[in-house]
């Protein structure tokens, strides 16, 4: 169980201290692991070597195992993220109505694959299984809002957009 219940997202005055905060929130055990990951990752935005490093020192684990856990699941991020980040749904609606189009036009157009980030710092692409918004198909996000009814000629319109 936590050791404390202050809220170590809100208040603290650098990301160092912040990564602190929510170490010192929970006795260091394993099984903290996961929560951990995902308040660092809050904070930070994905999960850098230097903080993997902290958890792994709090925990009392070896880095290679911080690792295994980060990699294992698609929440977590090992890279930075860029400015608007784009998810594309390959869900079954979006399946049949062409979201592997949208997804070969955005690769081609950013020159990234999914998980990956542009070298600018500007897009980073991944495919989601399911966004859950059917009725819009074929459907991605970016930066959380949604887009709908796309083909890959619009998809390319809307990074023209936002690289202008």
């Amino acid at each position: 169980m936590a050791v404390n219940t202050a809220h170590p997202k809100r208040g603290a005055r650098t990301t160092e201290d912040r990564i602190g905060e929510v170490l010192a929130c929970y006795k260091p055990r394993r099984e903290y692991l996961i929560p951990i990951l995902q308040d660092v990752q809050e904070i930070e935005g994905y999960l850098p070597q230097a903080s993997i490093h902290r958890i792994a020192d709090h925990l009392g684990l070896p880095e290679s195992k911080i690792y295994g856990v980060a990699t294992f699941y698609n929440q977590f991020k090992l890279n930075p993220p860029g400015r608007y980040q784009i998810q594309v749904c390959r869900g079954t609606a979006c399946h049949v109505k062409g979201s592997s189009e949208m997804l070969d036009a955005l690769t081609r157009e950013l020159g990234i694959e999914p998980g990956e980030t542009t070298g600018d710092g500007l897009f980073s692409l991944e495919t989601v299984a399911c966004i859950g918004a059917c009725s819009i198909a074929p459907v991605i996000t970016i930066n959380g809002q949604f887009h709908g009814r796309l083909d890959k000629k619009k998809v390319v319109a809307l990074l023209v957009d936002i690289r202008s």
